[in-house]
């Protein structure tokens, strides 16, 4: 038996896939509601980001799965690292040094209650 799930993908965000994992945690396994409401109060960057990845995915459960919207929850999310952008800020003596400047691929899954 399988479950009807909506998925929504956000890649090549300009936050460090570190910081957006604490957020993803927050919201795991909660109701769609709950979840927003959650986002909406966490001063975090990826708080912003996540929440229209969450407004999106619900969206698509909607209007191309058929799916309620009140009946549904956050079933996985997850953060993947994308590409390191590699700049070099300038150093002492002559020298640089490597900054990386980390990117993220967010997805979020909602499913039905059974």
């Amino acid at each position: 038996m399988s479950t009807k799930v909506a998925k929504a993908h956000s890649k090549f965000v300009r936050i460090s896939p570190r910081k957006v994992k604490i957020v993803c945690d927050l919201i795991r396994g909660k109701d769609t509601g709950l979840a927003r409401a959650i986002l909406m109060q966490t001063p975090k960057a990826a708080s912003e980001v996540m929440i229209k990845l969450l407004n999106s995915a619900v969206a698509n459960a909607e209007n191309n799965h058929e799916m309620d919207p009140d009946n549904l929850f956050v079933s996985e999310t997850y953060a993947n690292p994308g590409p390191t952008l590699k700049r070099i800020r300038a150093v002492g003596r002559g020298r640089a040094h490597r900054i990386f400047k980390r990117t993220s691929h967010i997805t979020i899954v909602v499913a039905e209650k059974e």
